[in-house]
């Protein structure tokens, strides 16, 4: 099994986000639309405020994981192409 560092750090990230976002230490949900992808896109097509909470989590954490992947692929590459001394 490969090692995936930014997929984990970037859905740890996610979810401490939704956590701090769930448990109300972001009153105004500021840092959620700020690093919340899925919001950006939920914001230009309709109210954010019709879409089920746990959803935007779900949505957010999968997204963050799948930003951290596309990452992770780019170093495995770039790992793989430079020959090692």
């Amino acid at each position: 099994m490969r090692r995936r560092p930014l997929t984990i750090a970037f859905a740890a990230l996610a979810v401490l986000l939704c956590l701090a976002n769930y448990l109300r230490l972001d009153p105004d949900n500021i840092y959620l639309f700020m690093f919340s992808v899925p919001v950006w896109i939920i914001e230009t097509f309709s109210d954010i405020h019709t879409v089920n909470a746990y959803l935007l989590y779900a949505l957010t954490i999968a997204s963050w994981a799948l930003i951290g992947w596309i990452g992770d692929r780019f170093l495995w590459q770039d790992r793989r192409k430079t020959p090692s001394p």
